[in-house]
C-alpha cells in the first residue's frame, strides 16, 4: 500500500491505494484536476462493465469508487498465455470537504476513463486576508 497526496488542499487528500480480493489484484491509475469549484476525478478503467461492476458512493464523508475488472479468459489454458493485464478488486477513496453531499457528485464513463465530477469541492478555498487592528 501506498499513501499519495495529489495536491495541498487538506479537504481533499488521496487516502490510500487499497487492494482487495487476490494479492496482485488490480489498481486502476487515478488522476484528481481543479475545473473551476470543482474537482474532476478520472480513472482507467479500460476492459471494465461499469454498469455491473463499479460503484461510486458517497459514505461517511468519502468519496469511494470499488469495483472489479473481471478476466473473462480464467479458464482458457492453452500453455502460451502472456498476461501484462491486472485483474481483481479495486477500491479508491477520497476525504470529501465536510460541506458536499451526495448531491454534487455525478459520474460519466466513455473510452475506457470514468469521470467523477464533485461540484464545490473547491468553493470557499481561497484565503483571506484579515487585517490586522492597532
Amino acid at each position: 500500500m501506498s499513501n499519495m497526496t495529489l495536491w495541498a488542499r487538506p479537504a481533499w487528500e488521496v487516502d490510500r491505494w487499497v487492494k482487495e480480493g487476490v494479492l496482485d489484484g488490480f489498481t486502476p491509475a487515478a488522476e484528481i484536476v481543479k475545473d473551476g469549484e470543482d474537482a474532476v476525478v478520472r480513472l482507467e478503467l479500460p476492459g471494465v462493465d461499469v454498469a455491473k461492476d463499479v460503484n461510486v458512493e458517497v459514505e461517511h464523508g468519502r468519496l469511494v469508487i470499488h469495483g472489479e475488472r473481471r478476466d473473462e479468459h480464467a479458464g482458457e489454458k492453452d500453455g502460451r498465455t502472456l498476461r501484462e493485464v491486472r485483474y481483481g478488486s479495486f477500491r479508491r477513496s477520497f476525504q470529501l470537504p465536510a460541506h458536499l453531499t451526495g448531491e454534487a457528485v455525478s459520474a460519466s464513463y466513455d473510452a475506457g476513463v470514468l469521470t467523477v465530477r464533485v461540484a464545490g469541492a473547491y468553493a470557499g478555498t481561497q484565503a483571506q486576508r484579515i487585517e490586522i487592528s492597532k
